[in-house]
């Protein structure tokens, strides 16, 4: 069963190429199965792998070659560093579609900074990934690796590349709103929900005036949907009230944005004690069909990504405080991470009265580590 639970990962790691040459010491397989297990295991670096893998090398070695034991953390660093992103990233891909239930998802595309992984200390200029994450079911699909947040318009249309689109709504925030991404996702078969700011400012500026135009009339003779919804907690009430019209003809830009059939204003007021704020947004939408519940679905499971990926990320798995700095060593450990997270998080624990207990990610991780069954059941679930 040892076997068979890391196989079930590994397949799709294959044909991932070794960056080193042929009379390597140690498989890359082993290499990659001893990463993939310690990090469920929460190791944080690869020095925790290293001593996670001594301390397991009687387990190890019943189904892994070892022929020369078990891997100094310098070797992990080293392999990493130089394993070649994009194809482990395909491989990671090719594995993570496996997981997404079929049928229509939202798809949020979103960067996130390694704030400790610049290679020098003098430039400080962290890695930045750009991720696409299915709220739906809390996966991560894919991520890529960008320069600085800035670049994020060049890494998205790369990531999107990577996706299967079809019957998929893409959202994305407004450095993402551009017409040529807006194509592709429309070229992809796909539909999209796009923030609009004032990076946008002639698109922005002819949507605010259609709506207080709307709203002036009171939506009469407007073909638009409504929906609204009102929660509350933490001394917090917040309404948040949204509006969809088609009505985009005379919209003087309309016409250049691909695939473009609405336009969205979600308003948002939040009362803490005596303090009332309102905050009014915009976005544009390729879907046809005039439905405010789907749209609002759409535009607050975007901001799932911060809560549900990054936020977990940092606080669970320590990302930001990771100092791996080598060439692409950050970036692809980064990716291990997701594994772990993508086959932890849906996982439920009971206790012994079959009653369904609360657990974060970080109490999984230890649950693997303290116990090996746990762990074999994570990687085949």
């Amino acid at each position: 069963m040892d076997a068979q639970a890391t196989e079930e990962i590994l397949r799709f790691f294959r044909d991932l190429p070794d960056p080193r040459a042929g009379n390597a010491w140690h498989p890359l397989s082993d290499v990659l199965t001893i990463a993939i297990l310690a990090v469920f295991c929460g190791s944080r670096g690869w020095a925790d792998v290293e001593f996670w893998a001594h301390n397991h090398k009687q387990w190890l070695a019943t189904f892994l070659a070892l022929p020369h034991g078990i891997p100094t953390h310098d070797t992990f660093d080293r392999i990493f560093a130089a394993l070649d992103p994009v194809a482990f990233e395909k491989c990671f891909m090719s594995w993570s579609s496996t997981l997404v239930a079929s049928g229509k998802k939202l798809i949020a595309v979103d960067g996130k900074t390694l704030r400790q992984s610049f290679e020098h200390g003098w430039s400080r200029t962290p890695i930045h990934m750009v991720s696409a994450f299915v709220s739906d079911n809390q996966l991560v699909l894919g991520q890529l690796k960008v320069d600085n947040k800035e670049n994020e318009i060049v890494a998205i249309p790369r990531l999107l590349e990577l996706l299967d689109l079809k019957g998929a709504t893409v959202t994305i925030d407004a450095m993402g709103c551009q017409k040529q991404i807006a194509r592709q996702i429309v070229d992809q078969k796909g539909n999209y929900v796009l923030a609009v700011k004032e990076n946008q400012p002639t698109l922005h500026e002819q949507i605010v005036t259609t709506f207080k135009e709307a709203r002036l009339e009171k939506f009469a003779g407007w073909k638009h949907d409504y929906a609204d919804s009102v929660e509350s907690g933490h001394g917090r009430i917040e309404t948040r009230r949204l509006w969809v019209s088609s009505d985009i003809a005379h919209l003087g830009v309309a016409r250049d944005w691909p695939g473009l059939k609405c336009i969205i204003m979600v308003e948002s007021t939040r009362q803490m004690r005596e303090k009332t704020t309102t905050e009014t947004r915009y976005f544009i939408a390729s879907h046809k069909k005039l439905d405010a519940k789907f749209m609002a679905q759409a535009i607050r499971s975007h901001w799932q990504i911060e809560n549900g990926l990054h936020y977990v990320l940092d606080v669970s798995m320590d990302e930001d405080a990771c100092r791996l700095r080598k060439k692409h060593g950050a970036e692809n450990f980064s990716r291990l991470r997701r594994i772990a997270l993508n086959k932890l998080r849906p996982i439920i624990i009971r206790n012994d009265h079959g009653t369904d207990m609360k657990a974060s990610l970080r109490v999984k991780q230890k649950m693997c580590g303290w116990n090996r069954n746990f762990l074999l059941e994570a990687l085949l679930h």
